[in-house]
């Protein structure tokens, strides 16, 4: 009699786990239905918001170039359409190093910073005494309080602007004239990476063209492509920065030209130069528009690659040569 009953009430056991199943699957079914017409609901209601947040950040966009423009002087309408010479200024010093002239002054002087990492700077009273063999007994010494690392140092108005050597992004703005450090700045983001694979001594590359001081650098959030900033040269500010599609890799130097990026790429083992990514920042430019431009007759590498607005050329240092382009131009689109 007892064992009848319990088989009886197991039997009903497994009646009510089955029933009990059955209700919970059901009722799963109908809670991802409902799930799902509020998804689409809620779905419709975001792609409005989306439109919205789309049409705003157009308007701020507009407005943002506009601001630029007039930031950067729209008036700087050439691009660079060719490298067509080169002359060979001298040999001299190490393989890695630059050489320059103040492009806010009316001067003639050039200067000489050997190596990547060095507190001298030599300055010379003009090319024709650069040029003579005992060049640098004739050069005025100027000694830095602390080195400088890579060779992105440039100069501008009277000042040396450079990373410090040692820290990871401090650019030093440094008085010639008077021998001693005006001011300095932190720059964000830089001296993580080199700014370009082929000249790793090099963290942070600054620059001038006709408006002004620019850094470059490279980040790894963004796959090692290259970052450019504008900084106010006055109050040492960060004006703007843009993250740009030029990679880092296989890169050896840049430069900026009326407020365009061009990177120069070369190959590990030394070979052709040539300018295959170009960025600018007011978007009058399209990378895809223009042809792969070479570096004329000559095999080798580039440690350091500067633009001389006022002359409108590029001072660069190549396997401890100094080395001058003169350029094409044209109008842009």
């Amino acid at each position: 009699m007892v064992l009848s009953r319990l088989s009886e009430l197991n039997s009903y056991k497994t009646e009510v786990k089955s029933e009990v199943e059955d209700l919970l699957t059901r009722l799963e079914r109908a809670q991802r239905d409902i799930g799902y017409f509020g998804s689409v609901r809620d779905s419709n209601t975001c792609i409005e918001v989306d439109e919205d947040l789309v049409k705003q950040q157009l308007l701020e966009e507009a407005e943002e170039r506009r601001k630029l423009k007039l930031m950067l002087n729209a008036s700087c309408d050439h691009m660079l359409a060719g490298v067509k010479s080169l002359k060979i200024v001298k040999k001299t010093g190490d393989k890695r190093g630059s050489w320059m002239k103040d492009p806010g002054k009316k001067h003639t002087k050039i200067y000489l910073l050997n190596g990547p990492v060095n507190n001298v700077i030599f300055e010379f009273a003009n090319i024709m005494t650069f040029m003579e063999s005992n060049h640098t007994l004739k050069a005025r010494r100027v000694i830095l309080p602390f080195p400088w690392e890579g060779t992105g140092h440039i100069i501008y108005h009277g000042f040396l602007f450079y990373h410090r050597h040692g820290s990871l992004n401090e650019i030093i703005k440094f008085n010639i004239q008077k021998r001693n450090i005006a001011d300095h700045m932190l720059l964000p983001g830089a001296g993580r990476i080199p700014a370009y694979q082929l000249s790793p001594f090099t963290k942070i590359d600054l620059a001038i063209d006709e408006q002004g001081l620019w850094a470059i650098h490279a980040e790894p959030e963004i796959g090692g492509n290259l970052v450019i900033t504008k900084i106010n040269h006055k109050t040492m500010s960060v004006e703007h920065t843009w993250d740009t599609t030029c990679s880092s890799k296989d890169a050896e130097a840049a430069f900026m030209a009326c407020n365009t990026l061009y990177v120069v790429y070369n190959s590990p083992s030394g070979g052709t130069s040539r300018i295959q990514c170009v960025y600018d920042v007011l978007g009058a430019v399209n990378t895809y528009e223009i042809p792969s431009l070479h570096f004329p007759m000559r095999q080798g590498s580039h440690a350091t690659i500067h633009y001389d607005p006022k002359e409108k050329q590029l001072l660069a240092w190549g396997d401890g040569s100094q080395i001058i382009y003169k350029l094409q131009s044209k109008q842009k689109a």
